[in-house]
């Protein structure tokens, strides 16, 4: 029988999110440097949940002390760590870097500067909604739905609920405030789902923004 979701998130719920940030990364943390993927982590954790920081050092240690046996592997009751490269048996010393890395950061304040997203990880763990939109109403189905893309903006502002959509534009305004080009701003529309390119003859940074006008508007 496979864990209750509160039990779930009480064990390892952080320590799932760190795991999450290593999707498509390297997992090439050593006792003396961090990897990108836990750069990311920090970076946006720092910003949003510090005090989580402490929490998945903490799940991080216990489960690279206290691994999984049999019976809980046969019940289902347990976290299955990610395929992130490492052979099972150095996964216990790589979450105990990664605890002591945490560790470090939170008691030397040692914090990843402020940039802007730097993994794919990172992209949907800070612009949520700006994925959420662009996933689920740009992509290469549009032609098939809708007739073009303020079609597709307006089905988007007519079916979601209006804090979601005051978040959205937040975030595309902090999206905007970033120091990113044009190639930055495709890169970003990418990592967040977007599989068709903006309407002519808008660049990807000038849709953005004309997008976060019309929903700000109302």
């Amino acid at each position: 029988m496979s864990m209750k979701p509160l039990e779930h998130d009480s064990r390892y719920g952080e320590l799932d999110q760190v795991m999450r940030a290593y999707l498509g990364q390297p997992a090439d943390d050593t006792p003396e440097r961090r990897s990108r993927a836990l750069d990311a982590y920090l970076r946006h954790t720092w910003h949003t949940r510090p005090w989580a920081i402490a929490e998945a050092e903490r799940q991080l240690r216990e489960y690279s002390r206290n691994p999984p046996g049999r019976i809980r592997q046969r019940l289902g009751e347990f976290y299955a760590i990610p395929d992130t490269g490492i052979v099972e048996s150095e996964i216990g010393d790589w979450l105990l870097a990664l605890a002591d890395h945490l560790r470090k950061s939170v008691e030397e304040g040692d914090v990843p500067e402020p940039s802007p997203p730097q993994t794919h990880w990172e992209w949907h763990a800070r612009f949520p909604e700006i994925a959420q939109l662009l996933a689920g109403w740009f992509s290469q189905d549009i032609v098939d739905e809708f007739p073009d893309h303020d079609a597709a903006v307006a089905d988007y502002a007519a079916t979601t609920d209006p804090h979601l959509v005051a978040r959205l534009v937040g975030e595309l305004h902090e999206l905007l405030a970033l120091p990113l080009d044009e190639g930055d701003y495709a890169l970003a529309a990418a990592e967040l789902g977007m599989e068709v390119g903006p309407p002519e003859p808008f660049s990807y940074g000038a849709w953005f923004q004309s997008v976060a006008a019309t929903l700000a508007d109302g």
